[in-house]
Formats: structure tokens, sequence, C-alpha cells
């Protein structure tokens, strides 16, 4: 390597360190899908307890994910993990319809948090390579994400399981990151 192609390189702009939040009901396929963003094996997962973290670079942004677990005694310690974060994902099992009343409120409520204000929303419907999973569409209109108008939202099909969707996830956040003041 010459010293022009290292002085261009120091020249180049470091990537932008994005905070984004990782959410969802216990059993979402959070864990899951933050393993297949960081390109590592998934075939060993278990429940969170507590949290994951793990950085990704992605479209010129280096991407710190934060993977909280989503079982209920877990979730009040959720708001811990607000400050600061430029993008909320909140994953979804779209093939679980008994807990689409649970995760909605769930969703709800985060919607409602002020550290949360403003902050655009990533919704992955996961698990769509299951015959019961719901469309990205009709998760969204029975969310009534239809009525957030305070934030840039956006429901991305996909499966953590087979990684279809994920990357047009991931390039919807890099598009629509709004950068907070810290």
């Amino acid at each position: 390597m010459g010293l022009l192609s290292i002085l261009r390189r120091l020249k180049q702009p470091q990537d932008q360190e994005v905070h984004l939040l990782l959410l969802g009901l216990d059993n979402a396929g959070k864990t899951t899908l933050l393993k297949q963003l960081a390109a590592e094996d998934i075939s060993h997962i278990t429940p969170t307890q507590g949290f994951n973290i793990k950085s990704v670079q992605s479209s010129g942004f280096k991407l710190n994910v934060w993977d909280i677990g989503g079982q209920r005694k877990i979730r009040p310690y959720w708001k811990n993990y607000f400050e600061n974060t430029d993008v909320l994902i909140y994953v979804i099992d779209s093939s679980d319809n008994k807990r689409f009343e649970e995760t909605s409120l769930e969703l709800s409520e985060l919607l409602e948090a002020d550290e949360l204000a403003a902050v655009p929303l990533l919704v992955f419907a996961n698990k769509q390579d299951l015959m019961t999973a719901i469309s990205a569409s009709d998760l969204a209109e029975s969310l009534n994400l239809h009525t957030v108008r305070d934030r840039m939202w956006q429901v991305q099909a996909c499966s953590a399981i087979t990684a279809e969707g994920v990357q047009d996830g991931m390039s919807w956040v890099c598009r629509n990151i709004k950068f907070r003041k810290k």
C-alpha cells in the first residue's frame, strides 16, 4: 500500500455513529435479526437476559445496535436505553396473532415516551417465512400506524432466519436517521 492511498484513507470522513434501539416482545426474533446484521451464526440463539450490543457498518454509518430482552419482567427497564436513540427498531413476530394486542400496547407506550419523540420507527414484520404470518401492510393496519404523524415510520416484511427483507429495512434506517441533539 502506497503513501498516497494511506493519506486518502486518513482524509476520508469517519463513519457517523448511530444508536439503534432494537425492541419487541420475547421470541419476536430480535437477537436473530441482530446476529444476521453482524453476519454471525444464528443456529444457537437463546432468550436475551438483559441486552446485547453489536456495532455494524452500513452505508457509511457505524450502527451501534442495542438488543434489549423482551420478557415481561425486563420491559420496564427499556426506558433506561431511550436516551440518545437515533432510530427505534421494533420487531414483531407476524405469525403470532395471539400476541398482536400485547405488542401493539407495548409499541404504543414506546411511541408516547418523551425521550423517543420524533425518533424514526422501523417495524420489522418478522417471521414472514412462516405460513401463518400476516403481511406487513395488514400488520401496519392492526397497529394503527397510519395515525402516527410525529415521526417517519416504515413496516418492513422480513425473516430473520433467511435474512430476506433485513437489508431493505436497514437501508430505510440509513436513509431516515435523525440525529438528535446530544
